[in-house]
């Protein structure tokens, strides 16, 4: 089974956040819940980068203070975005 950008980005969060596999991460906010602290950020970019072979310039990164900034940050950088 093919996962969508959209399922990889919620694994990554919750991995990346110490959250249960079922955890809905998608109205997620930053320091919203006590896993999400500034050390958790630095970890969730990390991840992020990893899992998605991109680069996240600091301006991104403080600025991604949301599951659905952290999609629309990665559809910026190609990734899920459809075909043109």
């Amino acid at each position: 089974m093919i996962m969508s950008h959209l399922d990889r980005l919620r694994a990554v969060f919750r991995m990346a956040l110490n959250l249960p596999p079922d955890a809905d991460v998608d109205d997620l906010r930053y320091r919203a819940i006590p896993q999400w602290d500034s050390l958790a950020h630095m970890a969730l970019v990390a991840a992020m980068e990893d899992e998605f072979s991109v680069m996240i310039d600091t301006d991104e990164m403080i600025d991604m203070s949301s599951f659905a900034l952290a999609a629309e940050l990665l559809e910026k950088h190609g990734v899920g975005a459809p075909a043109r």
